[in-house]
């Protein structure tokens, strides 16, 4: 195999396809980047199992020339130092050249590597998945569902179904849920697709993190292929593989509660930044609690006590308040986690109570909402 590239194409490449990469596997080969030069093009795979990760960088693109195939061929070089070398190369093109047994050349400029490579025939081989249902979403709104919906899932392992997130298609609409039982986090798009099928299926939170790092914020569309274990995203020169986690995902609509007994709409930016001054005071050991009660005048207060540290007490004005008076204690971190994922200057909260969970959506916007289930401080 031989080749001369653009250092700055397979950087990236190279940089993609790491993401997949982990030096904690309990196969050998998987800490390795494969590596397949062809007529069009050079492949770049990375794979941990759970996570596969395939660039290709084509020979030509606008008419400008990436890659010189010389001798096609394959080759597995080690993640870490590969990456390494291809980062600090000194010139603007780098010539990988494959010799007998596997040893394998690196020159750019007057800089020489040399890398005992694998054989690429013994990297397992990527899912094939067959692809009848695909569906289709703009980027930039495939990474608001994740960023949305993916801080949410627990990151515990005695319920692992709870570490991924719940995706539902059904009638030309994906429902994203993510909950770790303390808190949920649901959103809701649109879908192009010419297929009636639907799926319930859970990919793991980690998967759909990786993913969205290395999505750029375009809006072109990436197709998306649900198989009974497999999740396969697809955009221009990239496919990214995820197994999705087995079991059932617990039935989160009946969380959702259906009444409100005290609704307050109030600015999100001004709301955020008080409770984030308030858990200032609230950091002490786990329960990062700030507690939240109604006053006259359509006001609001959010408070937060630590015998040991001092207090902190801040009244908000809100737009409206309607119903019951109501005093409630919460998580700090989950409220901020909740209203930083709204988009909206506007925000509804819903309460039904001050030991049921409530519900933040925001204004005009039923695509979105989070539930928090309060803490017991009385």
């Amino acid at each position: 195999m031989r080749f001369v590239i653009q250092r700055d194409a397979l950087l990236q490449s190279v940089q993609d396809v790491m993401k997949a990469v982990t030096s904690r596997t309990t196969i050998p080969i998987l800490t390795g980047i494969k590596i397949v030069a062809s007529e069009d093009g050079v492949t770049l795979t990375g794979s941990d199992s759970d996570i596969s990760i395939e660039s290709f960088i084509p020979k030509e693109e606008e008419g400008n020339e990436i890659v010189e195939i010389k001798q096609p061929g394959s080759i597995v070089l080690q993640a870490k130092f590969f990456s390494e070398i291809v980062r600090k190369l000194p010139t603007a093109t780098v010539e990988i050249d494959v010799e007998n047994h596997l040893q394998t050349v690196i020159r750019s400029g007057n800089s020489e590597f040399n890398l005992n490579g694998l054989d690429a025939e013994e990297y397992p081989h990527l899912p094939q998945i067959v692809e009848e249902n695909v569906f289709r979403i703009p980027t930039d709104l495939l990474k608001s569902l994740i960023r949305q919906t993916v801080f949410a899932v627990s990151t515990s392992e005695t319920r692992p179904i709870l570490t991924g997130v719940n995706w539902k298609v059904e009638n030309n609409e994906l429902i994203c849920i993510a909950t770790d039982s303390h808190r949920l986090a649901l959103r809701k798009a649109r879908l192009e697709t010419d297929s009636e099928t639907k799926h319930n299926v859970v990919i793991p939170g980690k998967s759909l993190t990786e993913l969205s790092k290395i999505l750029d914020d375009s809006s072109t569309m990436v197709d998306i292929v649900i198989t009974e274990n497999q999740v396969l995203f697809k955009t221009k020169h990239l496919l990214f593989f995820s197994r999705l986690l087995e079991g059932n995902y617990p039935d989160t609509a009946r969380l959702i509660p259906t009444e409100r007994k005290t609704d307050v709409i109030v600015n999100t930016k001004e709301f955020l930044h008080a409770i984030d001054r308030a858990s200032l005071l609230a950091k002490e050991g786990k329960n990062n609690v700030v507690k939240f009660s109604t006053i006259e005048n359509n006001s609001i207060e959010i408070s937060s006590n630590t015998p040991e540290i001092g207090k902190v007490v801040e009244e908000i004005s809100t737009q409206s308040i309607e119903g019951e008076e109501l005093k409630i204690s919460f998580s700090a971190k989950y409220m901020m986690d909740a209203l930083k994922a709204i988009e909206g200057s506007e925000i509804q909260i819903s309460f039904t109570g001050a030991m049921r969970p409530f519900v933040i959506r925001p204004l005009n916007d039923e695509g979105i909402l989070q539930l928090i289930l309060p803490v017991r401080t009385y």
